[in-house]
C-alpha cells in the first residue's frame, strides 16, 4: 500500500518520495498516454485529457487493479481512487510556489497530510 499511494501522489507532485527506492521504470509514451512498467511488475498508464488525468495500474505486491481520477482547477487538484480489492481512495494536493500541501484518506484507513518541497523532497 506504501507503494501504491507513494506512486500516485508521486504522478499528482511530481516529487520524489525519499523513503521509497527508486526503481527504472520501462515506459512507452505517445501524445496523450504514458504506460510504465518497473522492474517489481507493478504496471501504470496515465491519460490526459484536458485538465483531467486519468491513472490506471496493477499493483504487484497486493496483487490489485487500481484506478485514479485526478481533475485540476486552477492550483488544486482533486483525486479519487479505487482498487479491485474495494479500497477508495480521495484527497487534494495544493500548489502553492515551489510547495505542495498533500492530504489523503483510504477506507483501508491510511490517512495523511504532508508538504512536498521541489528543494527538499517530501
Amino acid at each position: 500500500m506504501k507503494y501504491l499511494l507513494c506512486s500516485l501522489l508521486l504522478l499528482i507532485t511530481t516529487q520524489a518520495c525519499a523513503q521509497v527506492p527508486r526503481l527504472s521504470a520501462n515506459c512507452t509514451r505517445s501524445a496523450n498516454l504514458l504506460a510504465c512498467i518497473d522492474p517489481l511488475g507493478n504496471a501504470y498508464s496515465v491519460a490526459t485529457v484536458g485538465s483531467t488525468t486519468y491513472l490506471r495500474g496493477f499493483e504487484a505486491i497486493g496483487r490489485r487493479y487500481w484506478a485514479q481520477t485526478n481533475s485540476r482547477y486552477g492550483q488544486l487538484t482533486f483525486f479519487t481512487g479505487l482498487a479491485s480489492d474495494g479500497e477508495a481512495w480521495v484527497g487534494y494536493t495544493r500548489r502553492v510556489g515551489w510547495t505542495t500541501i498533500n492530504r489523503f484518506s483510504s477506507s483501508g484507513g491510511a490517512s495523511a497530510t504532508f508538504t512536498c518541497s521541489r528543494v527538499t523532497g517530501c
